[in-house]
């Protein structure tokens, strides 16, 4: 098992990522020597070089000597020059989640924000409640937060707030002392062989909370009560009154935000309107409004977080409104689920007709939820798909979102949809069949939002 404290230099393969940066940043603001290597140079790099840190362009072999331990994020590879050299020379190696989960255990509150969906909304909420209460936390979130400038924070207290990503069972390597867990479902179907597995790898993660730790769980999805069931140390949350956290008298704005109660102990604590839509934003502030609770954040503190927080990069974004009144909203939703809940919460905002511009993230994921895709786009008025983004795979499966196409007029035979292969193809279409007062949202987690800003740039010439 490695140990930090016997290290001095450490070196971290892939420090431009999102993830490694974060953790590269943090262990600079401890002490420690970091070098790295990533392929070009961005403004991570750049920023982390004027922390101290000793970056290199490419990898070769040389990068890592005079390390004491070698730090490596998801994407590299065994065959990763680096890696293999700090191997042979029996240099310590670790994944980025196996040091996450190393600097947790140096925290008393040790905070990890899972589930399928919703975790970076969450993990936003905690981290700002914490943050505007004066707790001074150490954060880590999974998209840009802009309070903190960025994804990450270095503080001076014993909170450390994070996200746990399921994705090729990471988040088994964190230690938290308190754990959200929001949802279960089907996802990264191309390392879960299945719905069971998935459902496994959480009570795992379950597990992994100590006997004086917190267990925040939604009580209405069948997989996180499964998980939960035998866990001591367990609060609920959701709409049931049974739940030790629920929500009440639900009313939605004319933009689509809700208003609601939130209850504890037989009483009303708040009421609280967010500046966010859908109910499956409620759930997270609820989730988020617990979790703070029980460290001892007073209730009206909570609340004016909460209001006040309109999310993370990517996650509801309202890029802008063009001349004729067409608004156009970017959104990070890849998945079924997601999509749906998108959706609903836009239905609750003033629209005339309502565009989805979806993008499939994935082959793996869009040939094994195909069914469920074709399902998830009822509340839409028109649908036009743009060709899967392929991020780390090849397409051996031969699939197209044309053919996702047909299977949406297969469910909706009513429905417009339509399937272009070129982002420039699509935002002329839009741009020239929308209508005054329609609302146009980009959907993906890929570059779908670039379809967003070439119809603003259009209106922009006209």
């Amino acid at each position: 098992m490695v140990r930090l404290s016997d290290c001095r230099q450490i070196h971290c393969i892939g420090i431009g990522g999102i993830g490694l940066s974060a953790i590269a940043e943090i262990l600079i603001s401890r002490g420690y020597k970091v070098t790295g290597s990533d392929m070009r140079e961005s403004d991570i790099t750049e920023r982390l070089m004027k922390d101290g840190a000793n970056i290199f362009l490419g990898h070769r072999e040389k990068n890592v000597e005079g390390a004491d331990l070698v730090v490596y994020s998801a994407a590299v590879g065994a065959e990763n020059p680096e890696l293999a050299k700090a191997r042979e020379l029996g240099i310590p190696t670790a994944s980025r989640a196996e040091i996450l989960g190393l600097l947790m255990s140096e925290y008393e509150n040790s905070i990890a924000i899972s589930g399928t969906h919703g975790k970076t909304t969450t993990t936003s909420m905690v981290s700002l409640i914490l943050k505007n209460a004066d707790e001074d936390p150490t954060i880590l979130v999974g998209g840009n937060l802009p309070e903190i400038g960025g994804n990450v924070q270095v503080g001076a207290s014993e909170h450390f707030v994070t996200e746990a990503c399921e994705y090729m069972d990471s988040f088994l390597s964190l230690r938290p002392k308190i754990e959200i867990i929001l949802n279960i479902d089907s996802d990264h179907l191309d390392y879960f062989k299945d719905i069971e597995h998935i459902a496994n790898s959480f009570e795992k993660f379950a597990s992994l909370v100590p006997e004086n730790g917190t267990i925040i769980a939604y009580d209405a999805n069948p997989f996180v009560k499964s998980v939960v069931k035998d866990m001591p140390n367990v609060l609920t949350f959701g709409f049931n009154e049974s739940c030790d956290y629920y929500v009440s008298d639900i009313t939605f704005n004319a933009d689509g935000m809700p208003d609601f109660n939130v209850n504890h102990g037989g009483k009303v604590l708040c009421r609280i309107q967010l500046s966010i839509p859908g109910e499956h934003n409620i759930l997270n502030a609820l989730a988020a409004f617990a979790c703070c609770h029980i460290l001892g954040v007073k209730a009206d503190q909570i609340a004016a977080t909460l209001e006040n927080f309109t999310g993370t990069q990517r996650r509801f974004d309202v890029l802008g409104i063009t001349s004729h009144g067409i608004k156009i909203i970017d959104d990070y939703a890849h998945h079924p689920t997601e999509i749906k809940a998108t959706l609903s919460a836009v239905k609750n905002m003033r629209h005339n007709h309502m565009w989805c511009l979806f993008q499939p993230h994935t082959y793996t994921r869009t040939m094994a939820l195909f069914d469920e895709f074709a399902q998830s786009f009822e509340a839409a008025d028109k649908v036009v798909l743009a060709e899967i983004y392929a991020a780390r795979e090849k397409n051996i499966y031969k699939i197209s979102s044309k053919g996702l196409v047909g299977k949406i007029k297969e469910a909706y035979p009513e429905k417009d949809a339509y399937f272009f292969e070129d982002f420039e193809e699509i935002a002329n279409f839009v741009y020239n069949n929308a209508e005054p007062g329609d609302l146009v949202i980009t959907m993906g987690a890929g570059d779908i939002y670039k379809v967003g800003e070439l119809i603003l740039e259009k209106d922009q010439k006209f």
